[in-house]
C-alpha cells in the first residue's frame, strides 16, 4: 500500500513528465504535429518513442562526427580500430547533405585524438539504441550538414562566417562540435523523467543516464579545448578571444530557441539568461582578501544548484531544425533535419 510520501512523489513524477514532455500541453502544441503521440497527454507515448527521439540525435552527432573524423558516412566501414559499421534496416536514411570530401585536415593532435574517440563513442551510442529498440527502431532521418551551420552562423552572427564550414580546420569543427554537444546533455538530462519501464538486462532510463554520462564528458571536453585555445596563437583564423564570443554566440541561438517555446513565443528574440551558457569569463572573489580572478565559464550548468540543463522535446526541436518547430499542427523541417526527425517526436 502506498504511503503518502511515496503517493507525493509519484505525483511529482508524473507532473514532471508531462512538463517535459514539451513543456505542458499548451506548450507542445506550439512545436508537435497534432498526430504527435506527445502533443496532449503523458499516456500517450512510450519509452521507445523516447529512445528513438534520442537515436535521432545520436543519428546527427555520429554522422557529424563520422565525417569529420574519418570522411565517410556512419554506413561505411573505415578502417579505423574501434569504429563500428551501422548496418540495418533504414540506417543508411538520408541522404546526407554535405560538402565534397568532408573531412577535416587536422593540424592540432589533440583536436584530432578528439575528433576520433567522440566518433567512435557515437557511432556505439547509435548501434546501442538500435540493438536496444529493436524492431521498433526508425531510420535515419535527411540530415544537413552543409545549409543548417550556414544558417545558424548566420543566427548568431559574427565572429561567425555566414558561410560557416565546420569541416575546413580544427577551430572550425571544435565550434561545429560545439553546437550539438550541450544540447544533446540537456536533451537527455530532459527525457531522464519521462522513463516508465525497463528492457530486458538494463533499464531504459539506466541506459540514457549511461549515454548522457559520456556526452557530459564530450561537452565538458569541447568547451575545456575551445577555452585553452582561445589565445590567437594556436587557431590564428580566430583572433584572441573570439572563440569565446562565438560560444556565447551559439549558446545565444540556442538559448533563444529554447525560452521562445517556453515563454509560448514563435521566434528566436529572447534573452538567454537560463537555458545555457557560452564561455564567457566572470570574476570570482577569493577569500578574505577578496582577490578576484578571472575563470571561464566552462561548465553549462544552472548557476543556482550546478546542475545540468534541461531541455524539453519541444525545445530541443527547435534548436535542431533552427526555429521551425513553432508552428501548431505541423512537423518541425529545417535546420539539421530538412524533412523533420522520424518517429512520435517531430
Amino acid at each position: 500500500m502506498a504511503t503518502q510520501e511515496t503517493q507525493i512523489l509519484d505525483n511529482i513524477i508524473a507532473s514532471r513528465r508531462a512538463l517535459l514532455v514539451g513543456g505542458g500541453a499548451a506548450l507542445a502544441a506550439l512545436a508537435m504535429p497534432k498526430t504527435a503521440k506527445a502533443a496532449s497527454t503523458v499516456a500517450s507515448y512510450g519509452d521507445t518513442d523516447i529512445l528513438n527521439f534520442a537515436l535521432n540525435l545520436e543519428y546527427l552527432e555520429a554522422t557529424f562526427y563520422y565525417y569529420a573524423a574519418f570522411g565517410t558516412d556512419i554506413t561505411v566501414a573505415n578502417g579505423s580500430a574501434g569504429a563500428q559499421t551501422i548496418t540495418g534496416a533504414g540506417t543508411a536514411g538520408g541522404p546526407v547533405v554535405i560538402k565534397p570530401n568532408a573531412k577535416v585536415p587536422f593540424t592540432n593532435l589533440t583536436v584530432a585524438s578528439y575528433a576520433l574517440e567522440t566518433a567512435i563513442e557515437e557511432g556505439k551510442h547509435v548501434n546501442f539504441l538500435r540493438t536496444a529498440l529493436g524492431s521498433a527502431v526508425v531510420a535515419r532521418p535527411q540530415i544537413d550538414l552543409q545549409n543548417s551551420f550556414n544558417a545558424l552562423a548566420t543566427a548568431a552572427g559574427s565572429p561567425l562566417p555566414t558561410t560557416f564550414d565546420p569541416f575546413l580546420n580544427d577551430a572550425n569543427f571544435l565550434l561545429g562540435a560545439y553546437i550539438f554537444e550541450d544540447v544533446g546533455v540537456s536533451a537527455y538530462s530532459g527525457a531522464a523523467p519521462l522513463f516508465t519501464t525497463t528492457s530486458s538486462g538494463k533499464g531504459y532510463l539506466a541506459a540514457a543516464a549511461s549515454i548522457l554520462a559520456v556526452e557530459g564528458y564530450h561537452a565538458g571536453l569541447i568547451r575545456t579545448v575551445l577555452n585553452a585555445s582561445d589565445n590567437g596563437i594556436i587557431f590564428p583564423t580566430y583572433p584572441a578571444g573570439t572563440l569565446a564570443t562565438a560560444t556565447q554566440k551559439i549558446s545565444t541561438v540556442r538559448s533563444n530557441a529554447a525560452k521562445a517555446l517556453a515563454q509560448g513565443t514563435p521566434n528566436l528574440d529572447a534573452s538567454p539568461d537560463d537555458y545555457g551558457f557560452g564561455q564567457a569569463a566572470a570574476q570570482v572573489t577569493l577569500g578574505a582578501a577578496a582577490v578576484k580572478v578571472n575563470r571561464s565559464q566552462l561548465v553549462d550548468a544552472d548557476l543556482t544548484n550546478a546542475t545540468a540543463f534541461e531541455r524539453t522535446t519541444s525545445q530541443v526541436l527547435n534548436i535542431v531544425t533552427i526555429g521551425n518547430a513553432v508552428t501548431a499542427g505541423t512537423q518541425a523541417k529545417g535546420g539539421f533535419f530538412p524533412n523533420g526527425l522520424n518517429g512520435t517526436f517531430s
